[in-house]
């Protein structure tokens, strides 16, 4: 109340003589007639002014012109624009943002950050800039849209892939040279037929059959297996051999078989190759371990009358949970010329060696890299987040934009009431 009625004081002083004389004393000449008052602000503040105030005599207006310019209580300019005939669509308020307060009161009570309403040089510059930024936010919006849908797709892809890469590896082959190779174990069952002869040689030299159907004297590793069969739950006796190991200078091994009264139809002895001839060796159950052997292993024959020569090769296989060996073989069938005068048996000859210096190494490799994976989620992660964050400020833009509009409309409306 002192500002107040100091400035009231300054008013009556002012259409006193001894104020009128202090103009007139500064080259000043003040036509009270023509002289009016006006005041500037919100209009809950104005009124209460003028309330406590009173005009003194003065000419109370809304709007006042100088030099040409004229000015409102609301600073909104809209009279002096409107009668240069450029200002009717313009709000009234258009400057109001830089007088009043930080958070302005609307008419419905609702406060308004300051920088909701910011003044422009024009109506049409302003309503082209807002319309060409409106425009322009719904197509980046609509672009992020886009590129967050091929982000989504990128990531559902790119797990998928790891995933079909990951249940399906790939076999990576690789060959292995060796000089020596570890001596298998051939596993024989000649039921009736007797062993004549079984005997090392190298360089696949076999010389000439001295006697044949005769026993003779050999010079290799066996051992007598009597186990329950797997599958036939029946007694089987197996002739265990200790195969070729030299493979550099081609050792072989060359057994000689006899049979007498042949009950089935067809001859032929059934045999089997393992991987180590020492796992037998060494095991504390030798039934057991042929057991086993007669399961994971494959059975091969070669018939009475003929030469059999069977060459080996050793494929290693190295599998998710466990690791597999697996022979390979070639076999090349002879006829026998048997001279002998009194044949009261039938022969079986059969050779085994090494094919070549080789072990075949069988990998699952999988090529999905979990890292690379990762990677790409962690961009579309990133590319999701961005989106989103700028989908946000964008839509609180035209919030604030729409929020906007609607207060100066009703400013224009409590201007015309």
């Amino acid at each position: 109340m002192c500002l107040l009625d100091l400035f009231n004081t300054y008013v009556l002083n002012l259409r006193s003589p001894s104020g009128l004389s202090q103009l007139s004393q500064n080259l000043l000449n003040l036509n009270t007639d023509k002289t009016e008052v006006i005041f500037l602000g919100k209009k809950e503040h104005r009124f209460k002014t003028a309330t406590l105030l009173g005009t003194n005599g003065f000419i109370l207006a809304d709007t006042v012109k100088n030099l040409g310019v004229i000015i409102d209580s609301d600073l909104s300019f809209s009279s002096h624009m409107k009668l240069n005939g450029d200002g009717s669509d313009k709000h009234p308020d258009f400057h109001q943002s830089i007088f009043d307060d930080p958070d302005v009161e609307e008419p419905n009570g609702r406060s308004v950050a300051p920088d909701e309403d910011l003044p422009e040089s024009g109506p049409s510059l302003r309503f082209s800039k807002a319309c060409l930024k409106s425009v322009f936010t719904v197509f980046l919006i609509f672009v992020y849209l886009l590129l967050t849908t091929v982000a989504v797709f990128l990531a559902y892809q790119t797990i998928t892939d790891f995933l079909e890469k990951l249940n399906h590896p790939v076999m990576s082959v690789i060959y292995k040279e060796v000089d020596f190779f570890p001596p298998p174990g051939i596993a024989l069952y000649p039921g009736k037929a007797q062993l004549l002869s079984c005997k090392h040689y190298n360089h696949n030299y076999i010389p000439p059959l001295v006697a044949p159907g005769t026993p003779e004297v050999g010079d290799c590793t066996m051992e007598q297996v009597s186990y329950v069969g797997p599958f036939t739950n029946q007694t089987q006796q197996a002739l265990v051999v200790q195969g070729p190991s030299d493979v550099r200078n081609k050792e072989v091994i060359f057994m000689q078989f006899s049979l007498t009264d042949a009950e089935e139809d067809f001859s032929a002895i059934t045999y089997m190759l393992f991987a180590k001839f020492g796992d037998l060796a060494l095991s504390p159950d030798k039934p057991a371990f042929m057991m086993d052997c007669e399961k994971n292993y494959s059975m091969w024959t070669f018939s009475g009358g003929f030469r059999t020569w069977v060459k080996m090769s050793l494929v290693m296989t190295s599998g998710k949970k466990d690791d597999a060996v697996e022979f390979r073989q070639e076999s090349g069938v002879v006829k026998y010329n048997d001279r002998r005068t009194n044949i009261t048996d039938e022969l079986f000859f059969v050779v085994f060696e090494w094919r070549d210096p080789f072990i075949q190494e069988i990998k699952l490799i999988v090529t999905a890299n979990p890292w690379n994976s990762v990677a790409i989620l962690c961009g579309v992660f990133m590319a999701l987040f961005k989106a989103a964050n700028f989908a946000k400020l964008s839509v609180s833009w035209m919030i604030r934009m729409r929020k906007r509009h609607l207060r100066n409309r009703a400013r224009e409306l409590n201007s015309v009431t």
